[in-house]
């Protein structure tokens, strides 16, 4: 019997400014003379939202910034009712939403911890009883008895999530809690809520945008976009669309933007960059493993002597991760129309979004013209097990897997 039910749940805004005190009166003349007022458009957060939670099953609630996440979780955990629909939930819910929101800056951690844990609804003797380990899970045995205005915003959200987590319930709903704090801490707080869910068996909805984080500990996920509900299914498969999704975004705002670091506008006038596929074809997508071109054309505008090219390949955030030159091979030429291309025999990056940076300059060193983010392009794969490994790294490692066994031990005990 399903623990959480979200029927046909809509939630919607009014977009715009507060309006003055002028204009509500002028409105208000409006309607009693009869005339039209004008409305500002509701914005739906959330458009006719269905689905069901079992019991102990671990649901992640993905999408991109604006898609309904956050809107869903506050209603599930009473902060704001739906305009339409019906959302029902049997058992005490622990909401770790805005971890360290409550905490009062002139209180000590002390008193804040008896003050957040009656604020969520723990007996003051189960507080006594877990203190020292709220205490020490926070890493602050040392500042417990200091004001919390003078902790760290890491010191303050390390309080404020082992509070939360203190939590005896049936249902955590969680957003964006693993992310608090620095590296070690969010290790903490991820094996905590691994513990929660392997061990005690709670029913958990989380939000996060660490999606290979949520398909570790989720048995199922939501990927919500624009309010609704786009894919409802196994964390592998709403982890593949997400990652499309974000990639064919991704692509999309790259190829509007070309980062041009120097170039000789005397001597050189580059005309453009294209990425071939296996048929000699442009294209924006390269299949994982095929051959495939990078073509770059200019123009030189006079004689140029010892020029060598650079191509390159870096990621959406600018990572470098190859690159190929010809300073063994340096060039003379002449003005006019040049091309030259690199020819890559397999493409040996891993599925994600990748744009080309290239280098025209002389053996010397000196520039003439330099730039990234030219020609995007994504590399492909219907081979799930390669496209998962996206998050992992930039390329595959071909290798051979072997094992054995060490019987050295079990013909002693036998013996």
């Amino acid at each position: 019997m399903p623990i959480i039910e979200v029927n046909h749940v809509t939630k919607e805004y009014q977009l715009g400014q507060i309006k003055s005190l002028k204009t509500t009166a002028l409105n208000q003349w409006r309607r009693l003379t009869g005339q039209p007022v004008e409305e500002r458009a509701p914005f739906k957060a959330l458009d006719d939202i269905n689905f069901k939670v079992e019991q102990g099953e671990v649901l992640g609630i993905i999408g991109h910034n604006g898609a309904g996440k956050s809107t869903m979780l506050k209603l599930l955990a009473n902060i704001s009712k739906p305009s339409s629909g019906s959302v029902t939930i049997k058992g005490k819910v622990a909401p770790l939403i805005e971890v360290g929101a409550g905490l009062v800056g002139d209180l000590t951690g002390r008193e804040n911890i008896y003050l957040n844990g009656a604020i969520l609804g723990i007996p003051k003797s189960e507080i006594n009883s877990k203190f020292d380990d709220i205490v020490a899970f926070a890493e602050l045995e040392e500042f417990i008895d200091t004001p919390i205005k003078r902790y760290s915003s890491g010191m303050q959200v390390r309080l404020g999530f082992s509070i939360a987590t203190s939590v005896e319930s049936d249902i955590l709903i969680v957003d964006e809690v693993l992310a608090v704090g620095d590296l070690a801490f969010q290790r903490k707080c991820f094996d905590r809520m691994e513990g929660l869910i392997k061990k005690q068996g709670k029913t958990v909805l989380i939000v996060s945008h660490n999606v290979r984080q949520l398909e570790q500990i989720c048995t199922r996920m939501i990927m919500l976009e624009k309010g609704e509900i786009l894919l409802d299914s196994s964390p592998a498969e709403v982890s593949s669309l997400f990652f499309l999704k974000s990639n064919q975004k991704i692509q999309q705002q790259s190829s509007e933007r070309v980062i041009t670091e120097a170039i000789a506008e005397d001597e050189i006038e580059f005309v453009g960059c294209e990425v071939l596929d296996q048929t000699g074809n442009p294209s924006s997508h390269i299949e994982y493993q095929s051959p495939c071109t990078i073509r770059c054309q200019f123009r030189a505008l006079r004689p140029l002597s010892k020029i060598v090219f650079f191509i390159g390949l870096h990621t959406t955030d600018f990572v470098h991760v190859t690159a190929n030159e010809t300073f063994l091979v340096p060039q003379n030429l002449l003005p006019g129309s040049h091309t030259f291309e690199l020819q890559i025999n397999a493409m040996a990056l891993l599925p994600s979004v990748y744009a080309v940076r290239i280098w025209i300059g002389q053996i010397e060193g000196q520039v003439k013209f330099s730039a990234k983010n030219l020609s995007s392009f994504q590399v492909v794969t219907e081979d799930f097990g390669v496209a998962r490994q996206q998050d992992a790294g930039f390329i595959e490692l071909p290798g051979k897997w072997s094992f054995s066994t060490d019987t050295s031990n079990e013909e002693q005990q036998n013996a």
